[in-house]
């Protein structure tokens, strides 16, 4: 059995590292672009702050320890064409331009996304750069040594960590983002009013609610970044506006998305037979509205490419969907949040209603105790929980994961008020606050 692997980030590693040990017969060949794999790019922001001092440490894994797995690994080689029908690729030896060409019998398609670039004037002056692969990251640490002013765009998790780490590092900072609120796609206002006043006593500028119109700047390199609001200031410019799937190369030839994502049943099999997909190249199912939906998470990657590499030659096992779970630190806060927030509801025609409440995490007759605030959304005809978010001093993030399994398998908001959980003074209350929020919620829907 042939099988040709096109990418090796997270969906691609976990897919090679099982097939490697469930087909020890099988002939892997791997097509990648970049000299290494398994980058964590989520781990760039702990670089940039000196938080980890190695970025080599931001690599779960290596060319060659996949090569001693016995996979053939084509490192700075280039897929050019995919033919499906005919279960032929094209490819290019980035380093020669020797081009051939190989065939497959099932093919991987674990390429991943790339940052979206927005088409605007100035997009090419030096010192607007993105951030993404560990060549970013190591491009972002040298150009912020001599950066004064630096404008992140993209206010979702890489730049709001991001931002953190300049203002800490003693940059001014300007944080822009054309929605109204910074990490909007994961957190109510509620939740995000806490960061951006913690942003902005920290000394960040936020400028929200306001498009990027042009970058502006004199002998090659970036100075000033012009909105549809004003101008700021600026000699490093960091792109964060989001990403999109990488998926050319199968375009038209399997099912997608609009925004180019690749549909995958639940044994991560796409429209064509042999044909195989994982990671961020993929659009996933999103329990929280039964529907497919494009959620680049390195968790979900390493998930699907290892259930790739189970269900390759024989549908096993199935893909449980996800939540999009994820969480952050910033500055002394702990956030997470899983499945759909109250504001992304209605974009989905979801009649939902929410519980917020404020408890300390554990007796107050102990010496000390902390504040959680936790928020869960739930449907008000089924009182099925669709999403959850907590913010805390302490770390109160792994109940996301509780409430995550909740979603999964789609307990109701008076379920929670009932879980069994367990009581000691050290850790909480006799009420668990995940038991409060459903017991409280209850007491408002009987009111």
């Amino acid at each position: 059995m042939k099988i040709a692997v096109v990418g090796c980030t997270h969906a691609g590693t976990a897919a090679v590292k099982n097939m490697a040990e469930l087909y020890p017969e099988a002939k892997i060949t791997v097509y990648e672009r970049n000299d290494n794999v398994s980058f964590l790019s989520c781990g760039i922001a702990l670089y940039v702050g000196g938080v980890v001092k190695d970025a080599n440490g931001l690599f779960y894994s290596s060319p060659s320890e996949l090569q001693e797995m016995g996979v053939n690994m084509k490192m700075k080689y280039e897929v050019t064409n995919i033919d499906t029908d005919g279960k032929k690729i094209a490819v290019r030896n980035l380093e020669t331009n020797e081009e051939f060409e190989d065939t497959f019998d099932k093919l991987v398609m674990t390429t991943g996304s790339w940052p979206i670039i927005p088409n605007l004037e100035g997009i090419d002056l030096n010192n607007v750069v993105l951030c993404k692969n560990y060549q970013h990251a190591n491009h972002i640490i040298e150009k912020a040594k001599q950066a004064k002013k630096i404008a992140v765009i993209g206010a979702g998790y890489i730049g709001a960590e991001l931002v953190e780490a300049f203002e800490v590092y003693g940059k001014e900072v300007t944080f822009i983002d054309s929605a109204d609120r910074i990490l909007n796609k994961y957190l109510d206002p509620e939740f995000t009013n806490l960061m951006e006043t913690e942003f902005e006593n920290r000394g960040v500028k936020l400028a929200l609610n306001q498009a990027v119109t042009k970058f502006v700047g004199s002998e090659g390199s970036v100075e000033k970044v012009v909105t549809t609001e004003g101008e700021y200031e600026a000699d490093l410019v960091i792109l964060c506006v989001g990403f999109r799937p990488n998926t050319e190369l199968v375009k038209g030839q399997v099912d997608m998305l609009p925004n180019g994502a690749i549909v995958v049943d639940e044994y991560m099999q796409t429209s064509k037979k042999d044909i195989f997909a994982a990671g961020d190249s993929c659009a996933i199912y999103y329990n929280p509205i039964k529907k497919h939906a494009y959620i680049p998470l390195a968790t979900n990657a390493v998930r699907m490419g290892t259930l790739v590499a189970q269900n390759l030659v024989k549908s096993t096992i199935k893909y449980m969907g996800t939540q999009g779970t994820s969480g952050l630190h910033i500055y002394d806060y702990n956030v997470a949040s899983t499945g759909i927030t109250e504001t992304a509801a209605s974009l989905f025609d979801m009649n939902v209603k929410s519980i917020t409440i404020s408890e300390n995490n554990r007796p107050e007759f102990m010496p000390t105790y902390e504040n959680i605030t936790l928020k869960v959304v739930f449907e008000e005809e089924t009182r099925r929980i669709v999403g959850a978010q907590v913010i805390s001093k302490i770390d109160a993030t792994q109940a996301i994961n509780t409430l995550s399994v909740c979603v999964q398998q789609e307990m109701t908001i008076d379920e929670l008020g009932f879980m069994d959980f367990f009581f000691q003074p050290h850790f909480n209350k006799p009420w668990h606050f995940l038991n409060q929020a459903g017991l409280q919620a209850l007491q408002a829907l009987q009111a």
